[in-house]
C-alpha cells in the first residue's frame, strides 16, 4: 500500500500508472473503516489494477456541527487495517481540508426529486456537499469505476445522478450492505453506541425483515406504521433491555420506488424501505429491498 496526503503526489503516481496501462478504481470513504469499507476496497482491488481509497471527513456535507466533531477519525488504524486485510495495489489518500479545498467552495448541486425526500429535507445542503467532494475526487483520481455501498441508498442515487449531470465516463458500482453477525448494518457510527445500545441495535434490521414478510399480505401504509410503532415502543415492551431511558427514536421510515426514490402507496417491483433511527444519540440508517 502507498500513502498520499497531497493531490500532486497522488496524481503524479496515477499518471505513471496510466502510462503503464493500469486501470484505476476509487473507493471514497470518511475513514473509521470497518468490514463494509473493506469489502468495497477488496472489490475495487479485484476489478482494477489500482484501488484508490480516500480517507477524508468532508466538512461541507455535515449540517450538524456536533456530528462533524464527533465523527470518528482513526487514520493510523485505518491504514493498518487496509495493509493487513486487503491484497492488491492500494493507494490510500488522506488529505487535509486545506488540500482538498484550497479555495472557498462556491459550487452547489441540485438533484430535484431525489433530494426532496428522506435525508434531503432533514439535512439541508448534505447532498450538495457530498456531490462536491465526490466530484473533486473524480477530478483528482479519474477512475474507471467508483464503489459505493447500498446502505446509503439515497446517496447512491444522488451519485448516479451526479454522473449524468457532469457526464463523466465513470461506472458507479453498487455494493451490498455488510452486516455484523447479529444483523446490524456496519457503520463507522456504531462505535459510538454504548454496550446496551449496541445490544439492541440489531432490532432495526430484524424489524425491517419482518416488514418484508408483512408486505406479502399488508398494505404499504400499514407496514410503515407497524415499523415505526414497533421501534418507538420497543423500550416499553422490553424495559429490561433499555436502561437509563435508552430507546429507539425513529426519524422516518419510507417505502419508495427503488429508482426515483419517490414514496409509493401500492407495492411494486423494486420497492425499497429506507429508515433512519436515533439510538443512544447516534443516527443509524438501514434499508430493506422488498421481495428479495
Amino acid at each position: 500500500m502507498k500513502q498520499f496526503t497531497t493531490v500532486a503526489e497522488l496524481q503524479s503516481a496515477l499518471a505513471d500508472a496510466r502510462k503503464e496501462g493500469k486501470t484505476i478504481g476509487l473507493v471514497p470513504t470518511m475513514g473509521a473503516l470497518h468490514e463494509g469499507h473493506l469489502s468495497l476496497i477488496r472489490r475495487a482491488a479485484k476489478e482494477n489494477d489500482i484501488a484508490v481509497v480516500s480517507l477524508f471527513v468532508n466538512p461541507i456535507q455535515f449540517n450538524n456541527k456536533e456530528d462533524l466533531e464527533k465523527y470518528p477519525r482513526t487514520i493510523e488504524a485505518d491504514m493498518a487495517l487496509i495493509s493487513s486485510q486487503v491484497q492488491g495495489e492500494i493507494y490510500a489518500f488522506a488529505p487535509t481540508v486545506e488540500e482538498m479545498y484550497p479555495e472557498p467552495v462556491t459550487t452547489t448541486y441540485h438533484f430535484g426529486q431525489l433530494e426532496e425526500v428522506m435525508e434531503g429535507p432533514r439535512r439541508p445542503g448534505h447532498f450538495s456537499g457530498v456531490a462536491v467532494v465526490v466530484r473533486r475526487l473524480f477530478d483528482i483520481v479519474e477512475p474507471r469505476k467508483a464503489y459505493f455501498g447500498e446502505k446509503d441508498y439515497q446517496q447512491l442515487a444522488i451519485i448516479r445522478n451526479l454522473i449524468e449531470q457532469i457526464k463523466y465516463p465513470i461506472e458507479i458500482v453498487a455494493c451490498p450492505i455488510v452486516r455484523a453477525d447479529d444483523g446490524l448494518a456496519l457503520s463507522s457510527r456504531n462505535m459510538r453506541l454504548s454496550k446496551a445500545a449496541r445490544a439492541i441495535a440489531p432490532t432495526i434490521h430484524e424489524t425491517l425483515q419482518q416488514a418484508d414478510e408483512m408486505a406479502e399480505c399488508e398494505e404499504v401504509e400499514e407496514v410503515k406504521e407497524w415499523v415505526l410503532s414497533t421501534l418507538a415502543s420497543f423500550h416499553e415492551v422490553n424495559p429490561d433491555l433499555c436502561p437509563d431511558g435508552l430507546r429507539f427514536e425513529p426519524e422516518y421510515f419510507e417505502v419508495v420506488d427503488g429508482v426515483t426514490l419517490q414514496p409509493i402507496e401500492e407495492w411494486k417491483e423494486g420497492a425499497v424501505g429506507c429508515i433512519a433511527v436515533w439510538l443512544d444519540g447516534v443516527r443509524l440508517i438501514d434499508i430493506v429491498k422488498f421481495g428479495e
